[in-house]
């Protein structure tokens, strides 16, 4: 019996109400050692005095040293083994952008690139273009056909986008082309198994037609693929938990990641000062509410240390708002680390705070990486935050006589 087996047998119904607040990318590095990180450097005080009076801890997302992308990320905060639930991120943004995945599709995640005259990349985001240019660009990608499949494109948000190729005998099992770093070619699409040869061929073909479209464009001149897969079969978290749960998030592929596991999104969410508000307006209808906030991942990807302390500190003033709702558990926390220092994910433990009027105080008065290792929850895998969460909310039975 896995834990989420056990959580069907265990969960029962209560009118609590569980708040997860996900600051993206949350945890970070001193840049110099001896330094602070990002998030002991910043002015933090409802999360200290919060954790006074709460416990807290680290977790690994996947498995110690393994980094995560933001769907195993997130996968493990909502209690699913990211091990066993693989999922590609083409899966995450279609669904994230209303787009209805059949069982014929195949879908990536694409970014707008920019390349020089030998076709190196030189931003591996195009200087993260505006969405209004995205939208434009994407549209005129549209006049591109792959012969034996429906080609489907959607804008998702500024520099990208989803590809999705519809037909028969599509496998979902292609390399990404995307290099990770700059100074490097665009990788062609290959086969992870002989069945998805096929996909990776198609893929080429829109690959090499979207050069064409957009090679007289600047800064997006060409474009990468990532993540691309077919929808797999998940178990949602009203079957699991038992728990009618909202997402309250902007960017699309953490709605997609909602969507996945069966939580409600708040379309109307879109931008970042209006989450508070539909939390406010829909705490009646919902049990548990997946509230994320992009910005302290994407400052620490860019390398702006002092920009992601001032996001972590915006964090900090939502805690208040949340609060005046009284729930019953809040948890705070990321779903990775994104230090500065690398500009990129890391495999580094995230910090986490659980406030529940059952928690045991563990002695650590301020919410940071180094404070955290001495909290009361210790360090454990993500997947078992949510059992945490549900014990603390009276969600769940006592196992065994």
């Amino acid at each position: 019996m896995d834990v989420q087996e056990l959580m069907r047998e265990l969960h029962q119904g209560s009118e609590s109400k569980i708040v997860m607040l996900v600051a993206d990318g949350l945890g970070g590095l001193p840049i110099e050692k001896g330094g602070q990180t990002e998030l002991g450097t910043a002015s933090t005080p409802n999360l200290d005095a919060l954790v006074k009076d709460n416990t807290c801890g680290l977790m690994t997302p996947v498995l110690p040293g393994i980094t995560p992308g933001s769907g195993p990320g997130h996968l493990g905060l909502f209690g699913y083994d990211p091990l066993k639930y693989q999922i590609g991120r083409g899966v995450l943004e279609a669904l994230g952008v209303e787009f209805e995945l059949g069982p014929n599709d195949v879908a990536a995640r694409g970014n707008f690139c920019t390349v020089d005259e030998n076709e190196i990349i030189i931003d591996r985001r195009a200087g993260r273009i505006s969405s209004e240019v995205g939208i434009r660009l994407v549209e005129k990608m549209k006049s591109i056909q792959v012969e034996g499949v429906e080609l489907f494109l959607r804008h998702v948000k500024d520099y990208r986008f989803v590809a999705i190729l519809r037909g028969e005998g599509l496998g979902g099992d292609v390399h990404d082309t995307d290099p990770g770093a700059i100074g490097k070619a665009p990788l062609s699409p290959t086969a992870a198994v002989p069945q998805s040869e096929r996909t990776a061929e198609l893929f080429r073909e829109f690959i090499k037609q979207a050069g064409e479209v957009l090679k007289d464009e600047h800064p997006a001149n060409m474009l990468t693929l990532r993540g691309i897969a077919r929808r797999p079969n998940i178990p949602t978290m009203e079957e699991v938990y038992g728990l009618k749960s909202v997402a309250v998030a902007v960017y699309p592929m953490y709605r997609g990641l909602a969507r996945l596991v069966g939580m409600t999104v708040l379309t109307e969410v879109q931008d970042t000062a209006q989450q508070l508000g539909a939390l406010r307006k829909n705490w009646d209808a919902f049990d548990f509410f997946f509230v994320h906030y992009k910005y302290t991942d994407s400052t620490g990807e860019d390398g702006y240390f002092a920009e992601k302390v001032r996001q972590t500190e915006i964090v900090d003033g939502m805690i208040p708002g949340i609060l005046e709702l009284n729930p019953d558990v809040l948890v705070v926390t990321g779903d990775h680390c994104t230090p500065s220092k690398l500009k990129s994910h890391s495999w580094h433990p995230i910090p986490v705070l659980l406030a529940a009027d059952t928690c045991r105080p563990d002695g650590v008065e301020q919410f940071n990486e180094t404070q955290c290792i001495y909290g009361g929850l210790g360090q454990f895998e993500s997947r078992f935050l949510m059992p945490l969460a549900l014990a603390h909310a009276g969600r769940l039975q006592k196992f065994g006589a």
